[in-house]
């Protein structure tokens, strides 16, 4: 008793080289992202220390 042929698809084991390559895409993609908010934290850390310098804002308040 001879059923119809059905077409399987045949698993394979992972393959290196594209496990690889996927890992390496990741890490610099979030290595990117995390080194953008980095150099923004920088900016801002930079910007507030130039405004203290030149007075124009200061960490003490006011006495009404």
């Amino acid at each position: 008793m001879a059923g119809p042929r059905i077409a399987h698809a045949t698993l394979k084991g992972p393959s290196v080289v594209k496990e690889i390559l996927i890992g390496i895409t990741l890490g610099l993609a979030a290595g990117s992202v995390w080194k953008m908010h980095h150099w923004n934290e920088q900016r801002k850390v930079r910007t507030f220390y130039d405004l203290l310098e030149k007075g124009e804002i200061s960490v003490i308040a006011e006495e009404e």
